[in-house]
């Protein structure tokens, strides 16, 4: 079996992208009380600061600053996506995910970046929170409810008509809606 190397640093700020096995699926919007309740729970056992979230139908993004002396991120997105796949039923699925007791829900593996910079960090929120209108979802990213976005917004961190509209004739490109 490989070995994945990742660096796993104490303190550090990471980028992630956890994304469901069946990418069609859109089981994380339709059961995001129980997705945000699995999360709640692994935080308070195993804690971490959420800096930016985005939770699309077939996958998140998510900003987390780890405590100094942790720097294990495996286990809690262990702990999430077996706790969040305990609520739902499985599907079919192959020999190996029956030996390793994989309901199929979510793809194995997650990509990860550490954050280098204050430059990298803002590249990285942004990028979370333009997703919903990057994948068509909205018009503009102040519709999409699953998202760290509002925070932002509430805190006076960004204006709620960051990002622009979707629909409106810029020039650039087509729009999505």
């Amino acid at each position: 079996m490989p070995r994945y190397r990742r660096s796993l640093t104490p303190g550090a700020t990471y980028f992630f992208t956890v994304a469901l096995a069946d990418r069609r699926s859109s089981a994380l919007v339709e059961h995001v009380d129980h997705l945000r309740d699995v999360y709640r729970k692994v935080g308070a056992r195993l804690p971490f600061q959420t800096l930016a979230i985005c939770i699309l139908p077939d996958h998140l993004h998510a900003l987390w600053q780890l405590p100094p002396e942790d720097g294990d991120f495996s286990t809690r997105w262990s702990q999430i996506k077996s706790g969040f796949s305990r609520g739902l039923d499985a599907g079919p699925r192959s020999p190996s995910k029956l030996i390793h007791r994989d309901k199929g829900i979510w793809q194995r593996r997650f990509w990860e970046h550490r954050i280098r910079d204050d430059q990298d960090l803002e590249r990285h929120v942004d990028y979370i929170h333009y997703n919903p209108l990057k994948h068509g979802l909205v018009s503009r990213i102040v519709d999409w409810p699953h998202s760290s976005f509002h925070r932002y917004v509430q805190q006076g961190l960004l204006p709620a008509d960051w990002g622009g509209d979707a629909t409106a004739a810029d020039g650039f490109g087509e729009p999505l809606g």
